[in-house]
């Protein structure tokens, strides 16, 4: 943090703090301001997390009354040696004391950025965010639907072969790891409803018909998420990120109302409590420094991505040409009670954006969403597929840093 020093010390200096040389955070009177969540972490914080924290956290350290929450979206790129032990297709039991060095390690750099709330960074997402679900299953072929990228290259998913339709695996087992590292709230991302609804083919599965299938998934998708929930997610994060990509497969709307439909049919069993912690992600997709629906105007998307039953929405916006004619049609179809965490930062560009940069585009923000209704985030996961090495570790974790900075400037520039 030492490059970013006289601009952190300046705001800690407002907040009544001082900087020593080796870049850590001292204050006064620590009595006077005692940690947000008291002995459950004994580390120093860094500067940049004394000073979000304070800012973010609406806690002891706030020098307004503005607080403008920040998240990730979920994934950072994986260790060298873990991607390597995956290709190479270990064993189990070698690769899991990698998987929870990842965990620790990635909960250990998020909160040294000051982020007020951590993810595992999917570093237990083997293969990718879509498909971590029912990656393995038995009734299932690798031939599914293809996913093309700008860069040229595809993904493709799986293909159901058969019924019934059961998760191999859901994203509370990987909250349960999180949380023995984590000392900040932890938020969980979890596939939506609609991108597994792709595994079904065109042709009809004997005996298992689509109807039943959909009913099949509607169900999975409740019970992780409400895993989730009884678990202590800050947040439960469906990623959409097939949105823009729905209508690029067919222009005329049809498939993209048929997604928000059925994740309705999921997200309608929740009471109105609950979905004031679950939120949507969206965005143009992210893989090797390339999008695959980029070209997707956002306006074919957003009226209708207000109609889900969430409280919160993850909208990516820094790698957006026009931000502020988006950030208009957000202003127009967001309903009140809605929280919109617009992006900040381009995980796909190896840039890293400087808080003063983040700190304008929340100002921008700020004049189409009301403050208490506005948040920040990255565009994207840094990694959804776990072995796109496009992205540093290092680059992530920087690009982090500058998200949360940024936000806490913002905050402090509009609470005078």
């Amino acid at each position: 943090m030492r490059g970013e020093a006289p601009q952190s010390r300046s705001i800690v200096a407002a907040c009544g703090g001082n900087v020593s040389e080796d870049g850590t955070l001292r204050w006064g009177s620590a009595a006077a301001r005692p940690h947000p969540h008291p002995g459950r972490c004994d580390r120093p914080l860094s500067t940049a997390g004394a000073v979000a924290r304070g800012l973010l956290w609406g806690g002891a350290y706030t020098v307004s009354e503005i607080a403008i929450p920040t998240e990730a979206i979920g994934s950072v790129p994986r260790p060298t040696a873990l991607v390597e032990a995956i290709a190479r297709g270990d064993d189990a039991d070698s690769v899991e004391p990698l998987y929870e060095a990842a965990v620790r390690d990635t909960i250990e750099q998020l909160e040294a950025t000051g982020s007020p709330v951590v993810t595992d960074g999917e570093q237990k997402k083997f293969h990718n965010f879509w498909t971590y679900s029912v990656q393995g299953l038995p009734n299932t072929s690798g031939d599914g639907f293809k996913i093309p990228f700008a860069a040229g290259h595809t993904r493709r998913m799986l293909r159901l072969t058969g019924g019934p339709f059961r998760y191999m695996r859901y994203a509370d087992t990987f909250l349960d790891v999180a949380q023995r590292y984590a000392h900040v709230p932890i938020k969980q991302a979890v596939i939506s409803a609609s991108a597994l609804s792709l595994m079904y083919p065109a042709e009809a599965i004997p005996g298992y018909s689509r109807a039943e299938f959909l009913d099949d998934l509607v169900s999975e998708h409740e019970k992780e998420i409400r895993l989730c929930l009884a678990k202590g997610a800050h947040k439960v994060q469906v990623d959409f990120t097939e949105g823009r990509l729905a209508i690029k497969i067919d222009p005329s709307g049809h498939l993209l109302t048929s997604f928000i439909d059925l994740n309705n049919l999921a997200l309608s069993r929740f009471s109105a409590h609950d979905r004031e912690r679950l939120g949507v992600h969206t965005c143009p997709g992210g893989d090797r420094d390339s999008t695959h629906s980029a070209d997707v105007d956002y306006a074919d998307l957003l009226p209708s991505l207000f109609r889900l039953h969430v409280g919160n929405f993850y909208i990516a916006l820094a790698g957006e040409r026009d931000r502020t004619r988006i950030l208009k049609i957000i202003r127009e179809h967001r309903q009140p009670e809605q929280r919109v965490f617009v992006g900040v930062v381009a995980p796909i560009d190896p840039r890293i954006e400087t808080p003063q940069e983040i700190c304008d585009m929340v100002l921008e923000a700020a004049r189409y969403i009301p403050v208490d209704r506005l948040g920040t985030t990255d565009d994207c996961g840094f990694s959804p597929f776990s072995d796109d090495t496009s992205t540093s570790r290092e680059t992530a974790f920087a690009k982090i840093r500058a998200r949360v900075l940024g936000t806490a400037l913002a905050a402090k520039a509009i609470g005078g």
